[in-house]
Order: C-alpha cells, then structure tokens, then sequence
C-alpha cells in the first residue's frame, strides 16, 4: 500500500498521521473522522512557491478552497503567505471569520449575486474574477454608487479540452465559465472594463479542469492567453499586468495514478510565459496559480469504524462503515477510485478483496469496490485515503446523517478544528407547523 506524507505505522500496528496514532483518534473523536497531515499541506505550498522563486518571477499561489473550507485552514494558508481563491458569499465570510488578508483573495463564481459582489467592496478584497456580462454590468453599477474601486481578472475559455472527468472539465469551448476566447466575448468584455474609472482590469484567467497528470494541456492554455493578451496590445493598447493559469493539478488517488511533482506543471508555464514574452517583447506578467486538491487531496484521511459485512457467494463481500456518500459523495458522482486500509491492523497482510460500502440507503453508496484490506472484523478502522478535497465541501446530511469531525495533525500533535455535527445541529433550522388551538383539539 501507498503511504502519504507524514503516514506511517507505530510497533502497535497501527496507521499514524503527523506522529499520531490514528486509533487514538478515533478513541478520542469518533467516527468517520477526517484527519489532515498539516505538514504535507505545507510542503505541497512550498514547493509552489519555491519554483517561482527560483525563477526569479513575481507570483501568487492561490489556494483554491472549494476543496476544503474552514477557518482552520484559511488560518494554515495565511500562514504560509498563500492567496486565497473563494467562490461564494460563505466563502468569503469564513477567511473574513479566519481575518485572512483581505487583498489577497480572489472572488470566482458564474454566478455571482448582486449580494456577494456588494460584499466583496464591503470587504475590499484583492481582486475579482469576473465570469460573464451580467457581472460587468452588476459591477459598474457597484462601484459607480460607491466610487470605490475593485480589480478584475477576465475569466476565459481557451478552448483546451483537458484529460479528465466530463463533470470537472471547465476549459473547453462548452462550458458554463468564462468569456469565450475565440468568437470574441473576451475582447468585447475587455472593452467594456479596461477604461473603467473605478475597475482596473488586471488580465486573463483560465481552469481548464482538475485532476489533469500530463502538462501540455497547461503549456497549450498559457500560449492560448499570451497570444490573446499580446494581441490586446496591439488591437486597444492595453497590456495586461496578470496571467492567473488557474489549478486543477493532478494526485494520486491509486497506483494507477501518475501526479508530476508540482513544480513540473509551474515550470511547464513558466516556460511559455518566459518564452513568448522575450519573443514578443512584452512585460512579464505577475503568475497566479490556484491549487486546491494538490494541496490538501492526499493530506486528508477519512477514518471509519466497520459494522456488518455480507457475502454474495462468487460476487462480492460487502463491508459496511459508518459514513459513506454523505461525507464522501466523489465515487457515487464521478466514479471516484481509492485506496484504503485496515487502521488498527497495518502489519496483517491486506489481501482480502472487499467492497466498503456506506450506510446510506442507496444501492450506490459504495466508497470502493475491490478494496485490499485486512481479514474485516467488526469494530475495525478502516482508512481511506486521499480523501482531502471535495469530501468535506460536498458532504450532506442525506438520511439525516451527521457529518463527521475534522481533526488536524502536526509534529506529534492534534486540535479538533471541526466539530462532528450532533443531532440537535441536524434540526436546527426546522421549524414546527404552528397549529390554533381548535386544531390541536381536534
């Protein structure tokens, strides 16, 4: 089995995270729990900002927090002098809540409202990612009535059609994202903003899509902006003093898995950039970059305490958990894969080929089909792993379920970061019908 970070097993037998015994865990917290290896999500930062560095370019790594929202680990990205990517009005308020540096954050959205745009001058955040005219015209009326000013990035579509899920492909011509590159929509929404007197266009941005392995899909988008931007130079005299190349940097789920370390994919841009603009004698711009699953997918552990198990004579062997797709909706969505293993049992040989199954009432809740793991008993702690992006941001209280608690791990060290939710939490925006007292007697 593959172990991530700072992952290892104690001489009791048992899976460790950060120098904590994850058994101890879940003496302590329960389960399903979700454990994040801090010290991996601070080595995957580093390594983003180190290749800039070296390069000697001026740049903004972004961490993308749909992939996992907190104020706890808003507090961990202001640490490591990260920039932030948020994509709602609650977003936005949790780094408020974490006093995140309010120039550092990046507002995305297609469709922002009229309410979280207010509330973003309200904030005097850094920038705004701007999706499409309605927002252009929302934002003009904004800044005019408040003659305050806000910074844009133009989100566009650069026609790269990435190698990964349907469902997380954004870069394509098809898309609900952006200004379009090719037929004009780009050009058109940079005239409508560029001499602004309250909005200063700061460039372009693209995502072409999340869990890509190889980097030409980056080189072919980084080229597909430039030539745009050297080309708005020319047509309206206006040089752009920021490419955001956006995320969607790949990790490894499985074996079958072939992440490149992160600075292959910044090197890979930095590349094209460099290139065209020495060709091109235009000024180098400012990089931003959004990387969300590669910093925090392989440093999350779900934890799961197992309950009954059935076997279907020459099909299968089912084990059950105590979670499945409402903390972890990804297998049930997109055909997620995982690996996993018995917790408390690493030195028992893993060679029992079982499908974990959740306790939803769906005959989808499956977390994994053909999982290795150790003979299954009940009682036992199973670990899934790579479970850090878009577990938590997705989970749901389907069939009433509470979501679990998260728990950070560092250096020997845990904190409680997350509450588990109780089942008074479930039921606390309910609201009784209010009934007269002729239909109460009745």
């Amino acid at each position: 089995m593959h172990l991530y970070g700072t992952q290892s097993v104690n001489n009791l037998g048992h899976l460790t995270i950060g120098g904590v015994d994850t058994v101890d865990l879940t003496h302590m917290y329960g389960t399903p729990l979700l454990v994040y290896d801090i010290a991996l999500f601070k080595e995957r930062a580093t390594a983003f900002k180190e290749t800039f560095a070296k390069a000697g370019i001026k740049a903004q790594v972004a961490y993308a927090s749909k992939a996992f929202s907190s104020i706890a680990i808003y507090e961990v990205a202001k640490e490591m002098g990260l920039s932030l990517d948020v994509v709602s009005g609650g977003e936005l308020y949790t780094a408020a809540a974490a006093d995140f540096p309010r120039e550092k954050i990046h507002f995305h959205g297609n469709n922002k409202s009229y309410t979280e745009l207010q509330f973003a001058f309200d904030e005097k955040i850094g920038c705004i990612v701007v999706d499409n005219f309605l927002e252009i015209e929302m934002l003009k009326e904004i800044s005019e009535s408040r003659k305050e000013k806000m910074n844009v990035l133009l989100r566009v579509t650069p026609g790269v059609e990435a190698s990964t899920h349907d469902y997380i492909t954004t870069g394509q011509e098809d898309s609900k994202f952006g200004f379009d590159l090719k037929n004009g929509q780009a050009d058109d929404a940079v005239l409508k903003l560029y001499n602004h007197p309250y909005i200063t266009v700061l460039g372009m941005h693209c995502h072409i899509g999340s869990q890509i392995f190889e980097t030409d899909a980056f080189r072919f988008a980084a080229e597909a902006l430039m030539e745009k931007m050297i080309e708005w130079r020319e047509k309206f005299k206006f040089i752009c003093p920021v490419l955001n190349l956006g995320g969607g940097f790949g990790i490894r789920y499985t074996e079958e898995d072939k992440p490149l370390h992160p600075s292959a994919y910044v090197e890979e841009m930095e590349d094209v950039v460099l290139s065209m603009t020495r060709k091109h004698n235009y000024p180098m711009p400012e990089i931003w970059i959004e990387p969300g699953r590669s910093l925090v997918g392989d440093a999350g552990t779900t934890l799961y305490t197992t309950g009954s198990s059935k076997e279907v004579p020459g099909v299968r062997t089912y084990v059950a958990v105590d979670g499945g797709m409402s903390d972890n909706i990804r297998p049930a969505l997109y055909e997620a894969k995982y690996t996993a293993a018995t917790a408390n049992r690493m030195l028992d040989p893993h060679a029992d080929i079982v499908t974990i199954a959740g306790k939803c009432c769906e005959s989808g809740d499956k977390l994994i089909e053909d999982a290795y793991i150790a003979e299954p008993a009940e009682g036992d702690i199973i670990a899934v792993f790579c479970t850090g992006a878009y577990t938590y941001s997705m989970a749901s209280n389907y069939n009433r379920l509470p979501k679990p608690a998260i728990v950070f791990c560092e250096n020997g060290q845990h904190q409680l970061v997350v509450r588990r939710e109780t089942y008074e939490d479930i039921i606390r925006l309910d609201i009784p019908l209010q009934r007269t007292e002729q239909e109460i007697s009745s």
